[in-house]
């Protein structure tokens, strides 16, 4: 049985939103918890996981949206952001530095949840039967 819409783009929000949380209060996490689990919470494989999760989440999402309300448009607001996301990744703080990979990550997650806030929001509009 498939996820409901309504679900999995509430996953994808979350995802978006716990990106933005472990980018902004990542140092205060590291003063103010022990240290071997701000080791865990800091560790740069978290982003890894983080997109690894979100990149097929957002896409089943948005394709199941686009399908079920014919509008193409968050789909590719949707792909943008984690294009966004991906290249905050990619390109790291090496080279962008710390504020600019925070800023190409918090650009990527606005993104990406504002596209499925539409999406979902469309879903109850019309009310389709891509959640029942």
């Amino acid at each position: 049985m498939f996820i409901s819409k309504i679900k999995i783009d509430g996953v994808a929000i979350s995802l978006s939103f716990l990106c933005v949380v472990h980018c902004l209060f990542t140092p205060s996490f590291i003063i103010l918890a022990p240290s071997f689990l701000a080791f865990s919470l800091d560790n740069e494989s978290i982003h890894y996981l983080i997109i690894l999760l979100a990149i097929p989440i957002s896409l089943y999402a948005l394709t199941s949206g686009y399908r079920a309300h014919d509008r193409i448009s968050f789909l590719f607001i949707g792909i943008f952001g984690l294009l966004i996301l991906f290249l905050a990744i990619l390109m790291g703080e090496n080279i962008l530095g710390e504020y600019g990979e925070k800023g190409l990550t918090l650009l990527g997650s606005i993104i990406v949840a504002f596209s499925h806030f539409k999406n979902l929001k469309i879903c109850k509009e019309l009310d389709c039967d891509c959640h029942s």
